[in-house]
């Protein structure tokens, strides 16, 4: 069975998105939907949990999750920024850095996934400040 995430690093599949950075451990990419502002951090290695990660990878992750998070922040001013690992759809470490959008209703606890989506210029206009701001941030970070 192949592995959709090392798919998607090799350009193919349904999970392809912008990549926002990237470097010899890990990938950040903006979801390929219209729903702005939710980005995977992953291992370029094919290792499915958080306690096989390698200590140099560790680092490369927690640095490119916080960078995304300061980026998200900066760029689309959201009421939060979330992350979270879960691990349980698809066996390739990733980790998931999301933004709540003002007017959010407040019943909803993370995120509103029903919200209103970017037409697909708007979203490749976000990717790239949001790749801008990644190239700044994890060069001075």
């Amino acid at each position: 069975m192949t592995c959709p995430i090392c798919a998607k690093h090799r350009g193919e599949g349904d999970l392809v998105g912008p990549v926002l950075w990237a470097d010899d451990l890990v990938v950040v990419s903006h979801i390929g939907s219209g729903f702005p502002g939710y980005v995977l951090v992953e291992t370029r290695r094919h290792v499915a949990y958080f306690d096989e990660l390698t200590p140099d990878e560790v680092v490369a992750v927690a640095r490119a999750a916080h960078g995304a998070a300061r980026v998200l922040k900066a760029v689309l001013e959201p009421l939060f920024v979330f992350s979270c690992i879960v691990g349980r759809g698809v066996a390739h470490f990733h980790q998931h850095v999301f933004v709540r959008h003002p007017g959010t209703p407040p019943e909803l606890d993370w995120t509103w996934v029903e919200s209103p989506l970017w037409p697909a210029a708007e979203i490749e206009a976000l990717c790239d400040s949001l790749r801008a701001g990644m190239t700044d941030v994890m060069a001075g970070s």
